[in-house]
Order: structure tokens, then sequence, then C-alpha cells
């Protein structure tokens, strides 16, 4: 039987889950007090979903595809008390989701919570939450909002950038410091040398893990890389993943086209790109994750 160590656990904010805009506007506009008078007098009030429910709702159902323990777990992390995060608990099981881990934190951040619970991604809405997730070296990335959508069949799609995410930002230090032509004779003069491992190496590794429990033919669950890279600045992705014994099932080298069109193409439930601007874009057409690591997300 699978012991707690070998589940793929996700973290997740209540705000990320649901759609909490009116009291989080109550909260910041009236005051902790107000907001918590808000929610108790509204508790067996549904809250909608958020953007990355559907995400969640398939990364749950994978469960039933496994015999024995369950092999994934979502925890909800949330800046309710308890009393207050009654209405989360509520909603939650209005929606069948299978949730029964979570921290309230009263106010204050939960980010402190991710590694006890043994967590290997946190999505959140709150961009300082995940910088320190970051900082304790879990994957995590603040959703942009405006990009989820219900897919009609029950495959969990993830898609990557690659550098400053799975990878990391060695060559985007190149690129941003030197240019594009610099950037190409680096990368192809660097071919053979794998890139260093970025902040989603470990989740990567984590969700082929439990690939790797399914058929070929019946695996709930499809990886994507989606790079502006292109030849000959792909030859170095492709000898990294294969010296990290990891297998993508797809990778698209755009070149530097944008990549929405693509990542809808693809049907990805969440996308998870370094580049604020990348991340605007494609947010357009899927539910989008900004990972505040590397280069481009240094303050200047």
């Amino acid at each position: 039987m699978a012991g707690r160590q070998d589940r793929l656990v996700i973290a997740i904010s209540s705000r990320a889950l649901f759609n909490l805009q009116d009291s989080h506007r109550v909260f910041e506009e009236q005051g902790l007090e107000a907001f918590s008078s808000y929610q108790v007098e509204r508790e067996n009030d549904v809250l909608e979903k958020g953007d990355a429910f559907p995400l969640v709702e398939k990364f749950l159902q994978i469960n039933q595809r496994l015999e024995g323990d369950p092999r994934v777990e979502v925890i909800l992390l949330s800046r309710n008390s308890a009393d207050t995060g009654l209405r989360v608990f509520n909603s939650i099981e209005h929606y069948g989701l299978d949730i029964s881990r979570a921290a309230f934190c009263n106010g204050d951040s939960p980010y402190r919570y991710i590694a006890p619970f043994g967590c290997h991604l946190f999505l959140s809405t709150d961009g300082l939450d995940v910088r320190r997730a970051l900082e304790q070296g879990i994957a995590a990335a603040t959703l942009v909002a405006g990009g989820a959508r219900q897919r009609d069949d029950d495959t969990l799609r993830f898609a990557f950038d690659g550098d400053a995410v799975i990878f990391s930002d060695e060559a985007e230090q190149i690129f941003k410091r030197d240019g594009l032509a610099a950037f190409a004779a680096a990368e192809r003069a660097s071919a053979q040398k794998p890139l260093g491992g970025g902040p989603f190496k470990g989740f990567l590794e984590a969700l082929q893990k439990l690939q790797a429990e399914f058929g070929a033919d019946s695996c709930p669950i499809r990886t994507a890389l989606v790079t502006a890279r292109s030849a000959p600045a792909h030859e170095r992705v492709i000898r990294t993943l294969r010296a990290w014994n990891i297998r993508i099932d797809e990778s698209v080298f755009l070149g530097g086209l944008p990549k929405g069109e693509f990542l809808r193409a693809f049907g990805a439930d969440v996308f998870f790109d370094d580049q604020p601007s990348h991340c605007a874009s494609a947010a357009e057409h899927v539910a989008t994750g900004h990972v505040p690591h590397g280069v481009a997300n240094e303050v200047e």
C-alpha cells in the first residue's frame, strides 16, 4: 500500500480554489472584523468556482483510477480563521471535492505549512506567499486571473515553460545580458552539458512517477514543454531531459511566437511561466501560473 510519502500533494489557497473576490474586497476596504462577519453570515452560501477549481477537480479524480490508497492529495491553505473558513469547507462538501486537510491562519500567511504537509506544488493568488514557497525549494505559482476553462475530457494537462521553470535561468541570464545571438551561440556550445534544475524540476519528477503507474494508453495526465526556444537551442533542452530521465509528452519550440493559441490547442489545464508578459498573454486562453523566479523577476 502507498504511504503518505508516496503521494503527489498540491497545496492551494482558498482564493485560488474559489471566487472570493467579494469577501476579499470587504477585507481590504473594511477590515478583518467586517470580513469575518461577512463570511459567517454567508457560510451556507456556496462559493463560485475559482480559476484553479477545474484543475483540482481533475487532479482528485485520479484517485478513482487507481486501486488502493489515494495517490494524490489536495491541501487547503487559507488566511481565513477556522470560523470564517467554514464557508469554504461547506463549498468543498457541496462540490464533492475530497479535501480533508487544511490550515487556517487567521490573517497570517499559510506558506509555512507547505513543507510540513509534504507538498510538491503550491498555487495561490498571493505573490508574496508564492515567493516564500519558492525560497523553501517548493514549486509554486501565482495564478493569473481570467484563463480558467472547464474541459470536457478527464485528462489533466500540465504545460511548462522551460528556462527558470523546469530548468535554471542560466541561459536566460545570457539572453537578457547579451541578446539572442549570444544566447544561441552559448546554447550550441553547451549542447552536451545538461542545464541545472529549476523550481519545477521536482514537481515534474513526482508527476512522471505518478504517470508511470498507468499504461501509456490509459494515463490521465499529459505534460507539455511550451518554450520560446527554437533550433539550435532545442538540443540542450532535449539532452537535459534525457540526462534527468524525465519524459515530457509533447514539446513545442516556438521560436518567439505567442504561446496562447498553442496552449489552447494542447488543452492545458494550467501553464507555468516565469515571464509576466507571457503569463498575461497565455491567461487569455488557459489558466496560467506565474513563477516569480529567475532573472526575469529580479527587481531592478
